[in-house]
């Protein structure tokens, strides 16, 4: 879905695009192992596309310092497993993540009732369940830095998860968002598809407490970035980006908050152990049915737009 071509979208952040998320390679031109990080880690067949475009970037030889990740949802970690055995280094997250990447409890369930569009409705076929990276799962430094990366710091952006984080460089205000906001309405199939590229509120179906996700996005328009490369979408720059950001934070409630579902009322409740309270499902039999059929009308579309991009 969309381009599948890596591309340098800032001084030294590379984008590696997997179907429907975006990983980065985050580091000089050559730099040698340590040197450079590895931002999320995609689906769970990403891990040949990873490997081959940090090769090309860094060496064959040369390997991360560490995977940083955003957060722990499957598209973001599908990938991370394989990856962190191949190179033999850590994975970092917020300690709020831990539980769901070192086997402890699940995420708080995806709302399909969100968002109206064929990826929302096929929330429920969304693995929610943790995966167990062992010892090789590290809690961020709590004095914000990114290990391997000394010019970047991490901004905490909790409300589409509990610990999901940002990535912010000071010096020319390069923003990795993850998930925080996103350039392309992830709710559609066809904006995915077709990239459409316009700044939206993070993917509704998995967002599980929407105050703490204005209270994110609002803290990530402050820092007024220049460029921001996201989760899902094409990274966006300059005044159309910030104009937009900051229209998204000033509607925020009347235009991105969902007019009803699971977590609008209350939101999902979680600690260092993992989630506390989840609300009442609100959800249906329909909605299954419809997001089985979505499924395999998504994946026909999805591969003939591949196969006419040769």
């Amino acid at each position: 879905m969309g381009s599948r071509k890596t591309h340098e979208v800032a001084p030294d952040v590379v984008r590696v695009p997997d179907h429907i998320v975006n990983t980065y390679l985050v580091g000089t031109k050559g730099a040698p192992s340590g040197k450079w990080v590895l931002v999320d880690a995609g689906l769970a067949d990403a891990a040949k596309r990873i490997k081959l475009a940090a090769a090309r970037r860094f060496g064959p030889s040369s390997r991360p310092r560490a995977i940083i990740l955003t957060h722990g949802h499957f598209d973001h970690i599908g990938s991370v497993e394989r990856l962190a055995e191949y190179w033999d280094v850590p994975v970092y997250a917020h300690k709020l993540e831990m539980p769901y990447i070192t086997g402890q409890a699940a995420y708080p369930p995806p709302d399909p009732s969100v968002g109206g569009g064929l990826m929302a409705r096929l929330a429920p076929l969304y693995p929610n369940e943790p995966i167990d990276l062992g010892q090789r799962a590290h809690a961020l430094p709590t004095n914000h830095r990114v290990p391997g990366v000394s010019d970047w710091r991490w901004v905490p952006t909790p409300g589409h998860t509990h610990g999901h984080i940002s990535l912010f460089r000071d010096r020319d205000r390069v923003l990795i968002a993850g998930d925080a906001f996103v350039t392309v309405k992830q709710e559609s199939a066809l904006a995915v598809l077709t990239q459409h590229k316009k700044v939206h509120r993070p993917p509704a179906y998995f967002t599980s407490d929407w105050v703490e996700a204005w209270k994110s996005v609002r803290r990530l328009t402050e820092l007024r970035p220049e460029v921001a490369a996201t989760g899902h979408g094409v990274p966006m720059r300059g005044e159309k980006l910030r104009s937009q950001l900051d229209a998204l934070e000033r509607h925020f409630a009347r235009d991105a908050v969902p007019k009803q579902g699971r977590y609008i009322r209350l939101p999902a409740l979680a600690d260092e152990n993992g989630v506390r309270f989840v609300p009442e499902k609100r959800s249906s039999t329909a909605a299954k049915l419809a997001g089985g059929l979505g499924l395999a009308a998504l994946l026909g579309l999805s591969k003939l737009a591949l196969d006419r991009r040769g």
